[in-house]
């Protein structure tokens, strides 16, 4: 992310991009709409995307938008529409899809303090600060959170803030927090880093163990990023400490956070550090093992970001500059680390993607580019691979009795649901979700929906049903 540490490789290079594959520029930003989209937009139970952009807009502080398949761009809120700006600014983290059917995310500014909050905006886009942050002394309570909150397994919302914490000194040895908050916005700063244990944390990921696990961008051992586990409860583990091999051959600084794998293994990237400087892909034991799975070089990219898992189980992420025209690249790579570049940017269709990818319930993967497109201030695309429609549940993990909401396409008439082998007996089904009761009898597994034509279309991850 851009304000995480600021270092990129701009190293032009040949590469060779997989021919299975199509790119599609969606929307272009031109400061009035948004400037400078920094993380990958989501899906909602509507079916269309919702993301944020840090600049632009009509205050000229960045925006809130949601976006059509189609790539009809409309923009739901514009920050800094309050006095002082306490509905914050420079929404530099996306969006995540609540269970409540809303979207919750942060700014890096702004807010009561002027340092940062968390909101929640409905669809609609109707907008509530739920906590600002520096409001306790010395900012104890961290400030500039860098990423979106996640909600857990327990219906609250866990995050970090970049700087701030208990050992904080008039925004001096600012190192960061992990935090706990309520739906209603009540905060419980879960850890203060201090430096040793890892310095500004990125975004957290709750694994199927329930703990949470995470990166900070610099710290540690050796001052270049740990990887760490922290419990719900603030129990916290230090599971690695990156450049622990001769010139930091498994990599350094690692701005993203960690995606968990179906095989239970984390992995992550480094923006720095690898046998060429350029950045790496790890894969991370839950136990702290680290295995270096791929080295980037000028021809795949510079300073990779944003691993996600798709439904090939194959893992797709961008890099911010490199590839063949020194703008970026999209990468494929395996769980062995075989890597593929599928797209090179050129300016023209975007330049530095620095927000990673996600995946649509249609298969297609989108991202965006903070620079470049029509007026060189980013674009959202899409990129198909070859990738089937599946379903998404929201949450993913549940108890029998409890709400579930399925996203995906074309799921009106749907006549069955089932979760694990387990039918739903009752269900509501609309085109693009589906609302259903954990049935009694669920164990854990894959959820499957019957459409109309009599398609079955499975989720992407297993429900996971818990006592």
């Amino acid at each position: 992310m851009r304000f995480a540490l600021g270092v990129f490789f701009l190293c032009a290079a040949a590469a060779v991009a997989s021919p299975a594959q199509t790119f599609t520029t969606l929307a272009n930003f031109d400061l009035t709409n948004g400037s400078w989209p920094e993380s990958s937009p989501v899906q909602g139970a509507d079916g269309n995307l919702y993301g944020t952009a840090s600049q632009g807009g009509e205050f000229a502080s960045g925006i809130v938008f949601k976006m059509a398949p189609d790539g009809t761009l409309t923009t739901l809120y514009s920050f800094c529409s309050q006095t002082n700006c306490t509905d914050g600014f420079e929404p530099q983290a996306g969006l995540i899809l609540a269970t409540d059917g809303n979207f919750y995310g942060s700014v890096f500014a702004g807010g009561a303090q002027f340092e940062g909050a968390v909101y929640k905006i409905t669809p609609q886009g109707s907008l509530t600060v739920l906590y600002s942050f520096c409001s306790q002394t010395a900012c104890a309570d961290g400030y500039a959170p860098l990423a979106a909150p996640i909600q857990a397994t327990d219906g609250n919302f866990y995050g970090t803030t970049l700087y701030g914490g208990a050992y904080g000194d008039n925004f001096e040895n600012n190192y960061g927090t992990v935090f706990k908050m309520t739906p209603r916005g009540a905060l419980t700063t879960l850890h203060s880093f201090a430096g040793t244990d890892g310095a500004n944390p990125t975004r957290l990921v709750q694994a199927t163990d329930g703990n949470f696990y995470g990166t900070t961008q610099v710290g540690g051992a050796y001052n270049y990023g740990t990887v760490f586990k922290i419990t719900p409860q603030g129990t916290f583990t230090t599971l690695y400490n990156f450049c622990a091999q001769t010139a930091c051959a498994d990599g350094r600084i690692p701005t993203s956070g960690l995606v968990q794998a179906n095989n239970g293994d984390f992995y992550g990237t480094t923006t720095e550090g690898g046998t060429d400087s350029s950045g790496t892909v790890f894969r991370i034991t839950p136990g702290g093992s680290l295995t270096t799975l791929k080295s980037f070089d000028s021809n795949d990219g510079g300073s990779p970001t944003g691993l996600t898992q798709a439904t090939d189980g194959n893992f797709y992420g961008t890099a911010s500059s490199g590839g063949a025209n020194a703008d970026g690249t999209v990468f494929e790579i395996t769980a062995k680390g075989a890597l593929t570049i599928l797209h090179s940017f050129d300016k023209t269709d975007g330049s530095q993607p620095d927000g990673g990818i996600s995946q649509a319930t249609s298969g297609l993967l989108y991202g965006t580019t903070l620079f470049g497109g029509a007026s060189n201030d980013g674009t959202v695309f899409s990129l198909s691979v070859g990738l089937g429609r599946f379903i998404e549940t929201i949450p993913t993990v549940g108890r029998v009795g409890e709400s579930v909401t399925i996203l995906g396409n074309n799921l009106m008439g749907s006549t069955a649901v089932s979760f694990n082998g387990i039918p739903a007996t009752t269900f509501t089904a609309a085109n693009t979700s589906i609302k259903v009761r954990v049935p009694t009898g669920a164990t854990t597994g894959t959820v499957e929906v019957t459409t109309a034509t009599g398609e079955i279309l499975k989720s992407n991850v297993a429900f996971r049903v818990i006592p």
